[in-house]
């Protein structure tokens, strides 16, 4: 059964999702789409960043965030994409081994078309020490019930 723009409610809050990062996966990530070095030469981001070691990009942890989004909430949502998100933060990175969990809290809707409406979901992803690593708030479009008839 699908959840509809009118099954949410402000502050509808989830917790969810289990994913552990892997140092391969960072730098594989990293290689392709943010090949800067302190995401892909593990010895010398060691000897030379301010983060003691390789770490992932925020882009990869916003990618597994996504994954673990659409598995555990979308996947079941009357959703018909995004129009784009704000407030995107990493404040705190991500290294191998951590083992990331998520929380989404529904902040705000708005009925923006007779089939259907806005939602502004804020997701948060923590590592295991229950440490902030990424933020933003999703502007997301679900489908609104007998098209809001």
């Amino acid at each position: 059964m699908s959840v509809y723009y009118e099954d949410l409610s402000v502050s509808d809050t989830q917790s969810f999702g289990h994913y552990e990062v892997t140092r391969e996966e960072i730098l594989s990530f990293a290689e392709q789409y943010d090949p800067q070095w302190f995401h892909t030469e593990p010895e010398r981001a060691a000897e030379e960043s301010p983060y003691g070691g390789v770490i992932a990009s925020g882009w990869h942890t916003a990618a597994v965030t996504m994954r673990m989004l659409v598995d555990a909430v979308l996947s079941d949502a009357a959703s018909v994409g995004a129009k784009g998100v704000d407030e995107l933060r990493w404040p705190a990175p991500v290294r191998p081994g951590d083992v990331l969990t998520c929380e989404n809290e529904i902040v705000a809707k708005e009925p923006e078309h007779p089939e259907r409406g806005l939602v502004h979901a804020k997701t948060e992803t923590f590592d295991q020490d229950g440490r902030r690593v990424f933020s933003m708030v999703g502007l997301v479009m679900y489908r609104r019930r007998d098209g809001g008839a």
